[in-house]
Protein backbone atom coordinates (compact mmCIF):
# COMPACT_ATOMS: atom_id res chain seq x y z
CA UNK A 1 0.00 0.00 0.00
CA UNK A 2 2.75 2.24 0.65
CA UNK A 3 4.10 2.10 -2.90
CA UNK A 4 0.68 2.32 -3.87
CA UNK A 5 0.18 5.92 -2.58
CA UNK A 6 3.98 6.77 -3.52
CA UNK A 7 2.86 6.43 -7.07
CA UNK A 8 -0.25 8.31 -6.76
CA UNK A 9 1.62 11.09 -4.97
CA UNK A 10 4.40 11.05 -7.63
CA UNK A 11 1.58 11.14 -10.45
CA UNK A 12 1.55 14.62 -12.47
CA UNK A 13 -2.05 14.49 -12.62
CA UNK A 14 -1.85 14.67 -8.72
CA UNK A 15 0.97 17.17 -8.03
CA UNK A 16 -0.11 20.72 -7.29
CA UNK A 17 2.99 21.59 -7.62
CA UNK A 18 4.31 20.29 -11.06
CA UNK A 19 3.63 22.70 -14.05
CA UNK A 20 0.59 22.90 -16.83
CA UNK A 21 1.63 21.53 -20.03
CA UNK A 22 1.31 23.87 -22.82
CA UNK A 23 -2.11 23.17 -25.16
CA UNK A 24 -0.63 23.11 -28.69
CA UNK A 25 -3.73 22.81 -30.17
CA UNK A 26 -5.03 26.59 -29.49
CA UNK A 27 -3.99 29.13 -32.38
CA UNK A 28 -2.11 31.94 -31.25
CA UNK A 29 -2.97 35.64 -32.36
CA UNK A 30 -1.99 38.69 -32.24
CA UNK A 31 -3.92 41.55 -30.67
CA UNK A 32 -4.78 42.94 -33.86
CA UNK A 33 -5.72 39.76 -35.21
CA UNK A 34 -7.85 39.33 -32.23
CA UNK A 35 -9.64 42.40 -32.30
CA UNK A 36 -10.12 42.14 -36.12
CA UNK A 37 -11.53 38.34 -35.20
CA UNK A 38 -13.73 39.95 -32.81
CA UNK A 39 -14.89 43.09 -34.75
CA UNK A 40 -16.42 40.90 -37.81
CA UNK A 41 -17.61 38.47 -35.20
CA UNK A 42 -20.12 41.16 -33.78
CA UNK A 43 -21.16 43.18 -37.19
CA UNK A 44 -21.82 39.54 -38.51
CA UNK A 45 -24.24 38.81 -35.37
CA UNK A 46 -25.60 42.18 -35.12
CA UNK A 47 -25.57 43.62 -38.51
CA UNK A 48 -28.55 45.29 -38.43
CA UNK A 49 -29.97 46.09 -34.88
CA UNK A 50 -33.17 48.21 -33.05
CA UNK A 51 -32.33 49.30 -29.62
CA UNK A 52 -34.54 50.73 -26.91
CA UNK A 53 -32.73 53.14 -24.62
CA UNK A 54 -32.54 56.60 -22.92
CA UNK A 55 -30.47 58.70 -24.23
CA UNK A 56 -28.13 60.51 -22.10
CA UNK A 57 -24.75 62.21 -22.07
CA UNK A 58 -25.35 63.83 -25.76
CA UNK A 59 -22.36 65.73 -27.01
CA UNK A 60 -22.59 67.50 -30.15
CA UNK A 61 -18.79 67.68 -31.62
CA UNK A 62 -18.26 70.23 -34.07
CA UNK A 63 -17.00 68.06 -37.01
CA UNK A 64 -20.96 67.54 -37.24
CA UNK A 65 -21.16 63.82 -35.29
CA UNK A 66 -23.27 63.08 -32.43
CA UNK A 67 -22.46 61.26 -29.61
CA UNK A 68 -24.37 59.84 -27.33
CA UNK A 69 -25.23 56.94 -24.12
CA UNK A 70 -28.13 54.87 -24.72
CA UNK A 71 -29.16 53.53 -21.30
CA UNK A 72 -31.64 51.62 -19.00
CA UNK A 73 -31.90 50.31 -15.86
CA UNK A 74 -28.62 47.78 -15.91
CA UNK A 75 -26.29 48.24 -18.70
CA UNK A 76 -24.98 51.53 -20.99
CA UNK A 77 -24.73 51.12 -24.81
CA UNK A 78 -22.15 53.89 -26.07
CA UNK A 79 -23.33 55.55 -29.22
CA UNK A 80 -22.61 57.46 -32.49
CA UNK A 81 -24.65 59.65 -35.15
CA UNK A 82 -22.32 60.54 -38.04
CA UNK A 83 -22.78 63.07 -39.46
CA UNK A 84 -23.72 62.18 -42.81
CA UNK A 85 -26.51 60.61 -41.19
CA UNK A 86 -27.30 63.55 -39.32
CA UNK A 87 -29.02 65.43 -42.03
CA UNK A 88 -31.27 62.58 -42.97
CA UNK A 89 -32.81 61.87 -39.10
CA UNK A 90 -36.45 62.46 -38.57
CA UNK A 91 -35.53 63.14 -35.02
CA UNK A 92 -32.59 63.83 -33.47
CA UNK A 93 -31.40 62.77 -29.77
CA UNK A 94 -32.34 65.04 -27.04
CA UNK A 95 -31.26 64.40 -23.01
CA UNK A 96 -33.27 62.02 -21.24
CA UNK A 97 -36.14 60.78 -24.42
CA UNK A 98 -36.30 57.21 -24.66
CA UNK A 99 -35.83 56.37 -28.56
CA UNK A 100 -35.62 53.31 -30.23
CA UNK A 101 -32.27 53.50 -32.07
CA UNK A 102 -32.05 51.68 -35.32
CA UNK A 103 -28.19 50.92 -36.69
CA UNK A 104 -25.59 48.34 -36.48
CA UNK A 105 -22.88 47.49 -33.57
CA UNK A 106 -18.94 47.41 -33.82
CA UNK A 107 -16.52 47.63 -32.56
CA UNK A 108 -13.30 50.16 -31.59
CA UNK A 109 -10.33 47.85 -31.84
CA UNK A 110 -7.76 50.75 -29.82
CA UNK A 111 -9.44 50.28 -26.85
CA UNK A 112 -11.72 47.23 -26.47
CA UNK A 113 -14.82 49.11 -26.83
CA UNK A 114 -18.17 48.63 -29.30
CA UNK A 115 -20.51 51.05 -30.13
CA UNK A 116 -23.92 51.58 -32.22
CA UNK A 117 -23.61 53.07 -34.95
CA UNK A 118 -27.23 54.82 -35.64
CA UNK A 119 -28.82 55.34 -39.28
CA UNK A 120 -32.35 55.82 -37.94
CA UNK A 121 -34.17 57.25 -34.74
CA UNK A 122 -37.18 57.54 -33.61
CA UNK A 123 -39.14 58.07 -30.40
CA UNK A 124 -40.41 55.31 -28.50
CA UNK A 125 -43.82 55.76 -28.53
CA UNK A 126 -46.20 58.67 -28.73
CA UNK A 127 -45.82 59.54 -25.19
CA UNK A 128 -42.08 60.28 -26.04
CA UNK A 129 -43.04 62.69 -28.57
CA UNK A 130 -44.88 64.49 -26.73
CA UNK A 131 -42.03 64.91 -24.33
CA UNK A 132 -40.30 66.06 -26.81
CA UNK A 133 -42.64 68.67 -28.03
CA UNK A 134 -43.31 69.91 -24.87
CA UNK A 135 -39.71 70.70 -24.26
CA UNK A 136 -38.93 71.89 -27.26
CA UNK A 137 -42.41 74.27 -26.94
CA UNK A 138 -40.36 75.49 -24.02
CA UNK A 139 -36.90 75.80 -25.37
CA UNK A 140 -39.02 78.13 -28.54
CA UNK A 141 -40.94 79.91 -26.75
CA UNK A 142 -38.34 80.93 -23.88
CA UNK A 143 -36.17 82.65 -27.04
CA UNK A 144 -39.82 84.87 -27.96
CA UNK A 145 -40.56 83.38 -31.08
CA UNK A 146 -44.21 82.62 -29.60
CA UNK A 147 -44.41 86.10 -28.51
CA UNK A 148 -47.54 87.70 -29.74
CA UNK A 149 -45.83 90.86 -30.21
CA UNK A 150 -44.31 89.88 -32.84
CA UNK A 151 -47.04 88.71 -35.10
CA UNK A 152 -47.82 90.84 -37.60
CA UNK A 153 -51.26 91.63 -39.16
CA UNK A 154 -52.86 89.96 -42.52
CA UNK A 155 -53.40 92.07 -45.23
CA UNK A 156 -56.81 93.48 -46.51
CA UNK A 157 -56.85 92.15 -49.66
CA UNK A 158 -53.61 90.79 -50.75
CA UNK A 159 -52.63 90.85 -54.71
CA UNK A 160 -50.74 87.85 -54.34
CA UNK A 161 -51.01 84.74 -52.14
CA UNK A 162 -48.14 82.12 -51.86
CA UNK A 163 -49.13 78.35 -50.88
CA UNK A 164 -46.72 75.83 -49.47
CA UNK A 165 -47.96 72.77 -49.45
CA UNK A 166 -47.85 69.45 -51.62
CA UNK A 167 -49.37 69.93 -55.30
CA UNK A 168 -51.06 66.63 -55.28
CA UNK A 169 -53.37 66.23 -53.11
CA UNK A 170 -56.44 67.67 -51.56
CA UNK A 171 -54.90 70.79 -50.06
CA UNK A 172 -54.61 73.10 -52.64
CA UNK A 173 -57.44 72.10 -54.62
CA UNK A 174 -59.81 72.94 -51.52
CA UNK A 175 -57.97 76.46 -50.72
CA UNK A 176 -57.94 77.11 -54.67
CA UNK A 177 -61.72 76.70 -54.99
CA UNK A 178 -62.58 78.73 -51.37
CA UNK A 179 -60.85 81.59 -52.70
CA UNK A 180 -62.37 81.46 -56.19
CA UNK A 181 -65.84 81.79 -53.96
CA UNK A 182 -64.77 84.45 -52.07
CA UNK A 183 -62.29 87.17 -54.18
CA UNK A 184 -60.13 85.47 -56.67
CA UNK A 185 -56.19 86.18 -56.35
CA UNK A 186 -53.36 85.59 -57.94
CA UNK A 187 -52.02 82.46 -55.90
CA UNK A 188 -48.61 80.93 -55.93
CA UNK A 189 -47.60 77.47 -55.39
CA UNK A 190 -44.17 76.45 -53.82
CA UNK A 191 -44.80 72.40 -53.71
CA UNK A 192 -42.63 70.64 -50.72
CA UNK A 193 -43.20 67.10 -49.25
CA UNK A 194 -45.71 67.36 -46.46
CA UNK A 195 -44.32 64.06 -44.89
CA UNK A 196 -41.39 62.39 -44.46
CA UNK A 197 -37.56 63.08 -43.60
CA UNK A 198 -37.06 65.64 -46.32
CA UNK A 199 -40.06 67.27 -45.40
CA UNK A 200 -38.91 69.85 -42.72
CA UNK A 201 -36.19 71.24 -44.64
CA UNK A 202 -38.35 71.37 -47.61
CA UNK A 203 -40.85 73.98 -46.23
CA UNK A 204 -38.60 76.06 -44.17
CA UNK A 205 -36.54 76.79 -47.69
CA UNK A 206 -40.07 77.30 -49.30
CA UNK A 207 -40.82 80.00 -46.57
CA UNK A 208 -37.76 81.55 -47.14
CA UNK A 209 -37.38 81.08 -50.94
CA UNK A 210 -41.15 83.36 -50.92
CA UNK A 211 -39.26 86.14 -48.72
CA UNK A 212 -35.80 86.41 -51.15
CA UNK A 213 -38.48 87.25 -53.74
CA UNK A 214 -37.97 91.17 -55.13
CA UNK A 215 -40.94 93.15 -54.72
CA UNK A 216 -42.25 94.23 -58.53
CA UNK A 217 -39.91 91.49 -59.95
CA UNK A 218 -40.64 88.70 -62.82
CA UNK A 219 -42.33 86.55 -60.32
CA UNK A 220 -44.43 88.31 -57.94
CA UNK A 221 -43.33 88.67 -54.54
CA UNK A 222 -45.92 87.15 -52.38
CA UNK A 223 -48.31 89.82 -49.92
CA UNK A 224 -49.72 86.58 -47.85
CA UNK A 225 -47.94 83.03 -47.04
CA UNK A 226 -50.62 79.61 -46.37
CA UNK A 227 -48.71 76.45 -44.85
CA UNK A 228 -51.05 73.97 -45.64
CA UNK A 229 -51.53 70.20 -44.87
CA UNK A 230 -54.10 67.94 -44.55
CA UNK A 231 -54.95 65.90 -41.23
CA UNK A 232 -52.65 62.80 -39.62
CA UNK A 233 -51.16 61.44 -36.88
CA UNK A 234 -48.13 63.00 -35.10
CA UNK A 235 -45.80 61.55 -36.77
CA UNK A 236 -47.18 62.48 -40.21
CA UNK A 237 -47.22 66.01 -38.93
CA UNK A 238 -44.15 65.82 -37.21
CA UNK A 239 -41.99 68.24 -39.82
CA UNK A 240 -44.28 71.10 -38.51
CA UNK A 241 -42.47 70.73 -35.29
CA UNK A 242 -38.92 70.98 -36.13
CA UNK A 243 -36.99 73.54 -35.06
CA UNK A 244 -35.99 74.79 -38.88
CA UNK A 245 -39.24 75.04 -39.98
CA UNK A 246 -40.70 76.78 -36.44
CA UNK A 247 -37.70 79.29 -36.92
CA UNK A 248 -38.97 80.10 -40.77
CA UNK A 249 -42.17 80.80 -40.16
CA UNK A 250 -41.18 83.17 -36.85
CA UNK A 251 -38.53 85.58 -38.92
CA UNK A 252 -40.66 85.54 -42.20
CA UNK A 253 -41.42 89.28 -43.47
CA UNK A 254 -44.23 88.10 -45.28
CA UNK A 255 -47.33 87.64 -43.10
CA UNK A 256 -48.01 83.74 -42.64
CA UNK A 257 -50.91 81.59 -41.59
CA UNK A 258 -50.52 78.04 -40.47
CA UNK A 259 -53.23 75.77 -41.42
CA UNK A 260 -51.86 72.38 -40.58
CA UNK A 261 -54.10 69.56 -39.90
CA UNK A 262 -57.61 69.27 -38.65
CA UNK A 263 -58.95 71.45 -35.85
CA UNK A 264 -57.96 69.54 -33.26
CA UNK A 265 -54.36 69.13 -34.26
CA UNK A 266 -51.99 71.52 -32.95
CA UNK A 267 -48.06 71.80 -34.29
CA UNK A 268 -45.20 74.16 -32.92
CA UNK A 269 -45.67 76.77 -36.04
CA UNK A 270 -48.94 77.56 -35.33
CA UNK A 271 -47.50 79.22 -31.95
CA UNK A 272 -44.63 80.97 -34.75
CA UNK A 273 -47.34 81.81 -37.16
CA UNK A 274 -49.44 85.17 -37.75
CA UNK A 275 -52.60 83.78 -37.32
CA UNK A 276 -53.57 79.88 -37.10
CA UNK A 277 -56.46 78.46 -38.86
CA UNK A 278 -58.08 75.28 -37.96
CA UNK A 279 -57.96 74.31 -41.53
CA UNK A 280 -56.76 74.94 -45.00
CA UNK A 281 -60.56 76.05 -45.74
CA UNK A 282 -60.63 78.44 -43.46
CA UNK A 283 -57.05 79.55 -43.71
CA UNK A 284 -58.31 80.84 -47.56
CA UNK A 285 -61.43 82.69 -45.68
CA UNK A 286 -59.21 84.20 -43.69
CA UNK A 287 -56.62 85.55 -46.66
CA UNK A 288 -59.50 87.28 -48.40
CA UNK A 289 -63.18 89.06 -47.29
CA UNK A 290 -66.06 88.07 -49.54
CA UNK A 291 -66.37 90.24 -52.73
CA UNK A 292 -70.07 90.80 -52.83
CA UNK A 293 -70.31 91.21 -49.15
CA UNK A 294 -67.83 94.36 -50.07
CA UNK A 295 -69.41 95.27 -52.74
CA UNK A 296 -72.75 95.62 -50.52
CA UNK A 297 -70.80 97.31 -48.32
CA UNK A 298 -69.53 99.85 -50.61
CA UNK A 299 -73.03 100.30 -52.25
CA UNK A 300 -74.51 101.44 -48.70
CA UNK A 301 -72.02 103.77 -48.07
CA UNK A 302 -72.40 105.29 -51.25
CA UNK A 303 -75.83 105.63 -50.73
CA UNK A 304 -75.33 106.70 -47.21
CA UNK A 305 -72.62 109.41 -48.97
CA UNK A 306 -75.06 111.04 -51.23
CA UNK A 307 -77.84 111.13 -48.80
CA UNK A 308 -75.87 113.12 -46.50
CA UNK A 309 -74.27 115.42 -49.19
CA UNK A 310 -78.02 115.86 -50.66
CA UNK A 311 -79.45 117.00 -47.11
CA UNK A 312 -76.47 119.53 -47.06
CA UNK A 313 -76.67 121.22 -49.99
CA UNK A 314 -80.38 121.45 -48.99
CA UNK A 315 -79.93 122.72 -45.77
CA UNK A 316 -76.99 125.60 -47.35
CA UNK A 317 -80.16 126.24 -49.81
CA UNK A 318 -82.23 126.72 -46.97
CA UNK A 319 -79.98 129.14 -45.51
CA UNK A 320 -79.14 130.81 -48.51
CA UNK A 321 -82.79 131.86 -49.04
CA UNK A 322 -83.20 133.17 -45.59
CA UNK A 323 -80.34 135.02 -46.31
CA UNK A 324 -81.73 136.62 -49.09
CA UNK A 325 -85.04 137.31 -47.91
CA UNK A 326 -82.86 139.41 -45.39
CA UNK A 327 -81.52 141.43 -47.62
CA UNK A 328 -83.01 144.59 -49.20
CA UNK A 329 -84.06 145.30 -53.01
CA UNK A 330 -80.88 147.25 -54.91
CA UNK A 331 -83.38 149.54 -55.84
CA UNK A 332 -84.41 150.37 -52.69
CA UNK A 333 -80.26 150.72 -51.72
CA UNK A 334 -80.06 153.29 -54.71
CA UNK A 335 -83.02 155.40 -53.70
CA UNK A 336 -81.83 155.92 -50.20
CA UNK A 337 -78.47 156.49 -51.73
CA UNK A 338 -80.18 159.00 -54.32
CA UNK A 339 -82.07 160.82 -51.00
CA UNK A 340 -78.78 160.69 -48.95
CA UNK A 341 -77.06 162.31 -51.78
CA UNK A 342 -79.90 165.33 -51.97
CA UNK A 343 -79.64 165.64 -48.45
CA UNK A 344 -75.79 166.11 -48.41
CA UNK A 345 -76.32 168.94 -51.34
CA UNK A 346 -79.01 170.70 -49.43
CA UNK A 347 -77.03 170.61 -46.45
CA UNK A 348 -73.86 171.71 -48.11
CA UNK A 349 -75.47 174.46 -49.74
CA UNK A 350 -77.12 175.92 -46.51
CA UNK A 351 -74.20 175.30 -44.64
CA UNK A 352 -71.95 177.90 -47.67
CA UNK A 353 -75.04 180.21 -46.99
CA UNK A 354 -75.18 180.27 -43.21
CA UNK A 355 -71.39 180.77 -43.51
CA UNK A 356 -71.38 183.63 -46.34
CA UNK A 357 -74.20 185.21 -44.30
CA UNK A 358 -72.17 185.11 -41.07
CA UNK A 359 -69.42 186.36 -42.71
CA UNK A 360 -71.15 189.31 -43.96
CA UNK A 361 -72.58 190.58 -40.61
CA UNK A 362 -68.70 190.05 -39.11
CA UNK A 363 -67.90 192.60 -42.01
CA UNK A 364 -70.90 194.80 -40.80
CA UNK A 365 -70.08 194.98 -37.29
CA UNK A 366 -66.22 195.86 -38.54
CA UNK A 367 -67.43 198.59 -40.67
CA UNK A 368 -69.02 199.94 -38.42
CA UNK A 369 -66.66 200.66 -35.56
CA UNK A 370 -64.42 201.76 -38.74
CA UNK A 371 -64.27 205.05 -40.29
CA UNK A 372 -65.90 205.71 -43.47
CA UNK A 373 -63.18 205.78 -45.70
CA UNK A 374 -61.39 202.86 -44.32
CA UNK A 375 -64.65 200.93 -43.92
CA UNK A 376 -65.14 201.21 -47.34
CA UNK A 377 -61.82 200.26 -48.51
CA UNK A 378 -62.29 197.01 -46.48
CA UNK A 379 -65.70 196.33 -47.50
CA UNK A 380 -64.47 196.18 -51.02
CA UNK A 381 -61.47 194.43 -50.32
CA UNK A 382 -63.57 191.82 -48.64
CA UNK A 383 -65.90 191.55 -51.05
CA UNK A 384 -63.78 191.10 -53.60
CA UNK A 385 -61.91 188.35 -52.02
CA UNK A 386 -65.52 186.85 -51.22
CA UNK A 387 -66.26 186.91 -55.00
CA UNK A 388 -63.00 184.94 -55.78
CA UNK A 389 -63.94 182.63 -53.16
CA UNK A 390 -67.05 182.30 -54.56
CA UNK A 391 -66.35 181.62 -58.14
CA UNK A 392 -63.73 178.98 -56.95
CA UNK A 393 -65.41 177.44 -54.62
CA UNK A 394 -68.91 176.89 -57.22
CA UNK A 395 -67.07 175.62 -59.81
CA UNK A 396 -65.46 172.48 -57.41
CA UNK A 397 -68.68 171.70 -55.86
CA UNK A 398 -70.27 171.32 -59.15
CA UNK A 399 -67.30 169.26 -60.06
CA UNK A 400 -67.33 166.75 -56.90
CA UNK A 401 -71.33 166.52 -57.15
CA UNK A 402 -70.66 165.83 -61.12
CA UNK A 403 -68.22 162.89 -60.08
CA UNK A 404 -70.41 161.27 -57.28
CA UNK A 405 -73.30 161.64 -59.38
CA UNK A 406 -71.12 159.67 -62.46
CA UNK A 407 -70.12 156.99 -59.72
CA UNK A 408 -73.34 156.28 -58.52
CA UNK A 409 -74.81 156.21 -62.00
CA UNK A 410 -72.05 153.25 -62.80
CA UNK A 411 -72.37 151.46 -59.52
CA UNK A 412 -76.39 151.83 -60.58
CA UNK A 413 -75.79 149.96 -64.10
CA UNK A 414 -73.52 147.31 -63.05
CA UNK A 415 -75.88 146.12 -59.95
CA UNK A 416 -78.92 146.10 -62.65
CA UNK A 417 -76.65 144.43 -65.22
CA UNK A 418 -76.03 141.49 -62.27
CA UNK A 419 -79.73 141.30 -60.95
CA UNK A 420 -81.66 138.46 -62.33
CA UNK A 421 -84.51 140.94 -62.87
CA UNK A 422 -82.12 141.41 -66.10
CA UNK A 423 -82.70 137.86 -67.26
CA UNK A 424 -86.16 137.48 -66.64
CA UNK A 425 -86.38 140.71 -69.11
CA UNK A 426 -85.06 138.53 -71.24
CA UNK A 427 -88.03 136.14 -71.54
CA UNK A 428 -86.82 133.81 -68.92
CA UNK A 429 -89.22 132.97 -65.84
CA UNK A 430 -88.34 131.39 -61.84
CA UNK A 431 -90.63 129.25 -60.61
CA UNK A 432 -91.18 128.93 -56.71
CA UNK A 433 -93.07 126.95 -54.36
CA UNK A 434 -95.93 129.01 -53.16
CA UNK A 435 -96.27 127.58 -49.36
CA UNK A 436 -92.61 127.55 -48.57
CA UNK A 437 -91.17 130.36 -51.55
CA UNK A 438 -88.24 127.44 -52.60
CA UNK A 439 -87.43 128.03 -55.67
CA UNK A 440 -87.70 124.96 -57.88
CA UNK A 441 -84.59 124.09 -60.12
CA UNK A 442 -84.82 120.60 -61.07
CA UNK A 443 -87.97 119.19 -62.66
CA UNK A 444 -87.53 115.75 -60.37
CA UNK A 445 -87.84 118.80 -57.22
CA UNK A 446 -91.83 119.21 -58.67
CA UNK A 447 -94.38 117.72 -55.98
CA UNK A 448 -97.39 115.41 -56.73
CA UNK A 449 -100.05 117.25 -59.16
CA UNK A 450 -102.00 120.10 -58.01
CA UNK A 451 -99.31 121.02 -56.02
CA UNK A 452 -99.65 125.59 -56.02
CA UNK A 453 -96.32 127.49 -57.87
CA UNK A 454 -95.28 130.66 -58.82
CA UNK A 455 -93.99 131.84 -62.16
CA UNK A 456 -92.19 135.11 -61.77
CA UNK A 457 -91.93 137.08 -64.82
CA UNK A 458 -89.94 140.42 -64.93
CA UNK A 459 -93.30 142.27 -64.38
CA UNK A 460 -95.20 140.51 -62.23
CA UNK A 461 -96.17 136.83 -60.72
CA UNK A 462 -98.63 134.40 -61.81
CA UNK A 463 -100.23 131.76 -59.28
CA UNK A 464 -99.90 128.66 -61.14
CA UNK A 465 -101.14 124.96 -59.99
CA UNK A 466 -99.46 121.70 -61.10
CA UNK A 467 -101.29 118.90 -62.81
CA UNK A 468 -100.71 115.64 -64.90
CA UNK A 469 -97.56 113.75 -63.90
CA UNK A 470 -95.32 116.72 -62.82
CA UNK A 471 -92.57 115.56 -64.11
CA UNK A 472 -92.20 114.32 -67.47
CA UNK A 473 -89.13 112.74 -69.64
CA UNK A 474 -87.56 115.36 -71.44
CA UNK A 475 -88.33 115.59 -74.79
CA UNK A 476 -85.72 114.28 -78.10
CA UNK A 477 -84.79 117.86 -80.31
CA UNK A 478 -86.12 115.59 -83.35
CA UNK A 479 -89.77 115.26 -81.70
CA UNK A 480 -92.68 118.42 -81.63
CA UNK A 481 -91.95 121.18 -79.10
CA UNK A 482 -88.72 119.64 -78.84
CA UNK A 483 -87.15 122.54 -77.81
CA UNK A 484 -89.54 123.80 -75.32
CA UNK A 485 -90.66 121.47 -72.67
CA UNK A 486 -94.37 121.57 -70.79
CA UNK A 487 -94.41 122.17 -67.12
CA UNK A 488 -98.08 122.75 -66.66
Amino acid sequence: MTNDRTDEMTDPLFDVTAAPKPARNLPEYTVSELSHALKRTVEGAYERVRVRGEVSKITRHSSGHIYFALKDADAVLDSVVWRSTVRRLRFLPEEGLEIIATGKLTTWEKSSKYQLVVDAIEPAGAGALMALLDQRKKTLAAEGLFDPARKKPLPFLPDVIGVITSPTGAVIRDILHRLADRFPRHVLLWPVKVQGEEAAAQIAAAIEGFNRLTPGGVVPRPDLLIVARGGGSIEDLWPFNEEIVVRAAAASAIPLISAIGHETDTTLIDFAADRRAPTPTAAAEMAVPVRRDLALRLSDIGNRLRSRLSRRLDECRTALIAAGRGLRHPGELIERAYERLGDLEDSLRRSLLMGVERRWRAYGDIAARLRPTQLQRDIRDRSAGLDKLVRRLSPALNRALGDAMRRLTAATKLLSSLSYERVLDRGYALVHVQETGKIVTRARLLGEPGQALVIQFYDDLVPVSLRGGGRRRKPRSSEPGGNQGELL
